[in-house]
């Protein structure tokens, strides 16, 4: 095998080798973080410092202005000496474990080679372009997603703080103080960036279902993006028993509270979904204590995860409320105790029209046919867009689904997406070749 170097990368980047280029870095992330099955790079562990590090040095090499801020996230600045607002592509590089090779990686490689054909073209900027490289947009490590475009923008929270590590238990403030960060700066809510500079945010992501395959799409727009509500842990606590000398009117079993809770939910979401309200519902953890647990035993505890997600911040609010009065009902007629976590919360965002509407065009330039799409995930798209600043997104076919390794991105479609963010970038900014 090949082993594969910056310099040879980077060589790939300045000759507009692109698909070698994109087939060479992603082997090359592909082989570094293995962590069969799949890959795992984690937030503020040594592979996404790695994957960082990489980007840099190619940005670097190609002429760009880069810097970190506090929390570390990587601005590559092109046309760092013109005035006005910055247009920003930007994405992720770490991965939930045992992930796939692309979620959030796909966004940061095609934005790096945007700003390699502008650098190679010679186009003179009307406005700055940049990379933006943010650290930790996964929630898997920390049970917060976005830590870096939140500290970026001010929106992380005291409470965001205490989470911990998924493995090391460290909190989430010891981590970023390890690093340097000032905790007392981001508990305040000061912003790292000034809204009022970025005059754009775009973001390139696998679409993490499966509409664009099934609909022969290789790029589309994102009309918006859901937001969600997570109970984290949350228990219910009843009384252990044996199986065979309890009587049901006497029971006290988790289990089946808990078994009444999802039934529950899942009633209310079949009713929101006929009358065409947006809603999706998953409790993706649940277990009986491992220690105590057996097949003669009434479960006296169960512990459970549950999480929301909707278009609409007024679904969220309802459907919490439905939760907490079920939870409520259930335990007085079953008499057990319902513990949820704390709400951790991310609202929704609507993305750019006007800016959407210019990725739609790009396509249209292209002979392409496409069509906008809701994203049903998380990105840091939304932190941007509730912040104020114009966002949109554009999504890149990807067959079975994200978040596992079986991540699926042919090349050839993620190519496309850079030729329609190159269009909209230079649409935007009116670059001019050099006299």
């Amino acid at each position: 095998m090949t082993t594969i170097t910056h310099e040879t990368l980077l060589s790939y980047l300045q000759s507009g080798a692109e698909s070698a280029f994109l087939t060479a870095i992603f082997d090359l992330l592909r082989a570094r973080d293995t962590d069969e099955p799949g890959i795992t790079r984690e937030a503020f562990g040594a592979g996404e410092d790695a994957a960082f590090d990489l980007v840099e040095a190619l940005a670097d090499a190609l002429g760009l202005v880069t810097t970190r801020d506090a929390i570390g996230n990587l601005s590559a600045v092109w046309g760092a000496d013109q005035p006005g607002p910055h247009v920003i592509i930007g994405s992720h590089l770490d991965s939930v474990p045992h992930g796939g090779n692309f979620d959030g990686a796909a966004g940061i490689v095609s934005g790096l080679m945007v700003l390699a054909r502008l650098v190679r073209a010679g186009e003179r900027p009307a406005q700055p372009v940049e990379l933006l490289v943010l650290r930790c947009e996964e929630s898997a490590w920390f049970g917060r997603a976005y830590v870096g475009s939140l500290t970026l923008l001010g929106g992380l929270t005291a409470k965001d703080l205490t989470r911990r590590h998924l493995r090391s238990k460290t909190t989430l403030g010891d981590c970023l103080a390890a690093r340097g960060v000032d905790i007392a700066k981001v508990k305040a809510g000061e912003r790292l960036r000034d809204p009022a500079g970025i005059a754009a945010y775009y973001e390139v992501h696998i679409e993490q279902g499966p509409v664009m395959t099934a609909r022969g799409f290789p790029v589309a727009p994102v009309t918006g993006i859901r937001g969600n509500r997570r109970f984290l842990m949350n228990s219910i606590t009843g009384e252990a028993g044996h199986s065979g000398a309890v009587p049901r009117w006497l029971r006290r079993d988790a289990v089946f509270a808990y078994a009444e809770l999802i039934s529950a939910l899942d009633a209310h979401w079949q009713v929101l979904m006929e009358r065409g309200i947006d809603l999706v519902v998953t409790s993706g953890i649940v277990g009986t204590d491992p220690e105590r647990h057996s097949i003669t035993a009434i479960p006296g505890e169960i512990r459970f995860s549950l999480e929301f997600r909707s278009q609409s911040e007024a679904t969220l609010d309802a459907f919490e409320g439905l939760v907490r009065a079920e939870c409520e009902a259930i335990g007085t007629r079953r008499n057990v105790d319902f513990a949820l976590d704390d709400v951790l919360a991310s609202a929704p965002a609507s993305l750019d029209a006007a800016l959407t509407r210019g990725l739609t065009e790009a396509i249209a330039e292209l002979g392409l046919t496409s069509e906008a799409l809701p994203s049903g995930a998380g990105h840091d798209a939304a932190v941007f867009s509730n912040a104020g600043i114009p966002a949109a997104m554009l999504f890149v076919r990807n067959e079975n689904g994200s978040h596992n390794p079986a991540e699926t991105m042919d090349l050839d479609d993620l190519a496309v997406a850079v030729d329609v963010l190159h269009k909209t970038v230079l649409a935007r900014i009116g670059a001019k070749q050099p006299a």
